[in-house]
């Protein structure tokens, strides 16, 4: 079997007897280990021995008293936000439970950043033994933010962390720099010729993703909804990438980033689709369900329509938990 996403830390949890994953304390310590976390070097007493305790016993409860003796305000904040969720790691029967509880109850505060870590391990359990390149390369999409260029009429998307490391100048060709091409340019963009590299590139996000014309990288994205979906809310559903809506009598969208979500309470709501907003629309797919029976009784039988959209400045966000808390489940058919 193949290895890829190792930077999820996948290898330091264990299988739960459902197929979820353990929060095991090699978890917690990598976590913990973080430059978010660690505290910088002119961190007080206070902060360095709160760490230091946490790393000898990753499962300890922390007091508010130990946090209120940290001298920087901006580090007392950063530890009582992180801690306010991170609290309920040790606890849960596994990561995949930490997350659903986590989003079904409102994100609120919650950095993104964190929220991305937990979507990067449940998927790289989801998509365990998958072997193609497309889905997997398009699953980043859930975890890592991108930017959208027009490369040669292709539509690409890039790794945005990726791209501004680039940008920076610290890994920029020189053919790139002097020709003054895109960034993206300089990145390979996955195809059938070169799909076998993303297996030893997979934690380096080098390969862009042709989402406009590549059928292949579209249909990876749909693959790896679906296994989302059947991992986290045992749901089996087929998601098919479209052209164009053509269905007069569509009931239901889910938003797949906040930009879509807009885009699609506008056309809900009867407004006209301004020409700008057209153009942030870089992914329409169709979802249905296997079993009607687990729909709302008012939308059985009819498809959910997710919309991906990138924002003014070309970049996509995606937010996954929209999946959770977006589709139209019947009343009690989903566990809390």
């Amino acid at each position: 079997m193949r290895e890829f996403w190792v930077s999820s830390g996948h290898h330091l949890t264990r299988r739960a007897p459902g197929g979820g994953l353990l929060v095991t304390d090699e978890l917690l310590l990598a976590y913990l280990a973080r430059p978010e976390l660690v505290p910088p070097d002119e961190a007080c007493d206070a902060e360095r021995a709160l760490h230091a305790a946490l790393m000898a016993d990753p499962r300890r409860r922390v007091s508010p008293e130990e946090v209120a003796r940290i001298a920087d305000p901006d580090a007392r904040e950063n530890w009582e936000l992180m801690l306010s969720y991170g609290a309920r790691l040790p606890g849960a029967p596994a990561v995949e439970a930490a997350y659903l509880a986590l989003v079904r109850r409102g994100v609120g505060p919650i950095p993104p950043l964190f929220l991305n870590q937990l979507v990067h391990l449940i998927l790289r359990n989801a998509l365990d033994g998958e072997t193609d390149p497309y889905v997997l390369r398009a699953a980043e999409l859930f975890f890592r933010p991108q930017r959208a260029s027009a490369v040669d009429g292709a539509l690409l998307l890039a790794d945005l962390e990726t791209i501004e490391a680039h940008e920076l100048g610290r890994s920029r060709s020189p053919l790139v720099s002097m020709l003054g091409l895109e960034p993206e340019a300089s990145l390979d963009v996955l195809d059938d010729g070169n799909a076998w590299t993303y297996w030893s590139r997979s934690d380096a996000h080098t390969m862009a993703l042709n989402l406009g014309s590549n059928p292949k990288s579209r249909a990876g994205f749909g693959r790896a909804v679906e296994a989302f979906v059947r991992h986290l809310l045992h749901e089996a559903v087929s998601v098919e990438p479209l052209a164009e809506m053509r269905d007069p009598d569509w009931r239901w969208f889910v938003g797949l980033d906040a930009e879509a979500t807009r885009i699609g309470n506008a056309l809900w709501q009867g407004g006209e689709l301004a020409a700008d907003d057209a153009e942030r629309v870089i992914g329409l797919f169709r979802l249905t369900f296997a079993d009607a029976a687990r729909v709302r009784p008012d939308l059985a039988g009819r498809p959910v329509y997710l919309i991906l959209a990138m924002t003014g400045d070309r970049i996509v966000r995606m937010k996954p938990q929209n999946l959770v808390t977006g589709l139209p489940f019947a009343a009690g058919s989903q566990a809390a």
